[in-house]
């Protein structure tokens, strides 16, 4: 059965990069990043933060500096982790506010894999349709 924490040292590096992104430490999160990497975020378009990221700085200015941008506030809330080998799949809710005063509260599911202790890949899947609900005037 899979693991409300994490219990290997790849599901600690996740769980750690949580934590520092709740508390703003952008820099250690960054500090977890392969130089190589991919981070995949949503196709749609409508979405705020969305595309494919191919390196630590797009993942910087296309992600993470999004997030201010359009939230007044956002928590990142895991619930379950999954941890095999050099993959950990981490799913939980999010629970924001954007600018505009609008909720959103909905599942995700982020899948990272790790290459000598770094993030190499992570793809996150999110309800789509709760995020352009929350966007949508």
């Amino acid at each position: 059965m899979p693991s409300p924490e994490p219990t290997t040292a790849n599901g600690r590096t996740i769980a750690e990069m949580y934590r520092a992104f709740a508390r703003g430490d952008v820099d250690y999160v960054m500090d977890q990043l392969h130089p190589d990497m991919d981070w995949i975020e949503t196709e749609s378009e409508r979405v705020p933060i969305h595309g494919h990221s191919a390196s630590p700085g797009d993942v910087l200015e296309n992600v993470f500096a999004q997030v201010p941008e359009h939230f007044a506030s956002f928590e990142l809330q895991p619930q379950l982790w999954v941890e095999s080998g050099d993959d950990v799949v981490v799913t939980g809710r999010l629970r924001a506010r954007t600018h505009a005063g609008r909720d959103l509260d909905a599942p995700y599911a982020h899948v990272f894999s790790l290459r000598d202790g770094k993030v190499c890949r992570n793809e996150n899947h999110h309800d789509t349709a709760l995020w352009l609900a929350a966007f949508d005037n």
